[in-house]
């Protein structure tokens, strides 16, 4: 589904990703981790169009990232982009407006699961809150691609199980999913693959079950034991 060959992007003299080059398929949810600062959210805004200005091929399908593209991927930032004065009655028409794959209805039955009122304002919600919002409106369009980055780091501990629990009910077999966090031990769970990404490189790519039956450790103790020693 993506191919991704020889990827940098630069900030100035800053190299935030450093000739990457990854193949990711159909049907996978892949955890994309690492510490702050080591090029994830650069890497997801650069596949979800809204990032240019890089070097490298980058592909879905294929379709070079544009236009095309970004019409079969759905994308949560991490950060609050939703009007304040907006509540998701008014979201929803504005989604349904821009994409053709939105599912309101979907939207709707999901924010319900989160016990939010669609008739609040996101300026009078939580952190939290907006999160979920952000989150269910992400899950509600019918997309060949979702890229959720950090989708819990604002949530409570006792929220988190049941936003991976909508995270896999929701999923598609014929979709491909790419999570960026730094929270591993509350979601690795969910994994199919993971990527270890630190300085804008990737140091890791693999399946999951081949982690835990050859190296004999848990995703989250391999990514402690990786970034401990990075870190000294």
């Amino acid at each position: 589904m993506i191919q991704i060959e020889h990827l940098t992007k630069s900030f100035g003299s800053k190299v935030v990703l450093d000739d990457i080059s990854a193949t990711f398929e159909t049907g996978k949810i892949i955890g994309l981790l690492g510490p702050n600062g080591a090029g994830k959210t650069t890497f997801l805004k650069i596949l979800a169009g809204v990032s240019g200005d890089y070097k490298g091929v980058v592909r879905m399908g294929d379709s070079a990232v544009g236009p095309k593209t970004k019409a079969m991927t759905s994308y949560s930032p991490d950060c609050e982009y939703l009007p304040g004065w907006m509540n998701l009655h008014q979201i929803t028409k504005v989604y349904s407006d821009y994409f053709s794959d939105f599912d309101s209805e979907r939207a709707f039955v999901l924010a319900e699961r989160f016990r939010l009122d669609p008739r609040q304002k996101i300026k009078n919600m939580s952190k939290g809150m907006q999160e979920k919002i952000q989150l269910a409106l992400t899950l509600s369009r019918n997309a060949k691609i979702y890229l959720l980055d950090e989708p819990i780091g604002g949530v409570d501990p006792a929220s988190r199980a049941a936003i991976m629990d909508l995270i896999i009910g929701e999923y598609r077999q014929d979709a491909l999913m790419i999570i960026a966090t730094h929270l591993v031990a509350d979601i690795e769970s969910i994994f199919d693959q993971v990527v270890f990404m630190d300085n804008g490189k990737i140091s890791l790519f693999e399946d999951v079950e081949s982690i835990r039956m050859n190296k004999k450790k848990s995703v989250d103790a391999l990514f402690k034991e990786v970034f401990a020693c990075s870190a000294n």
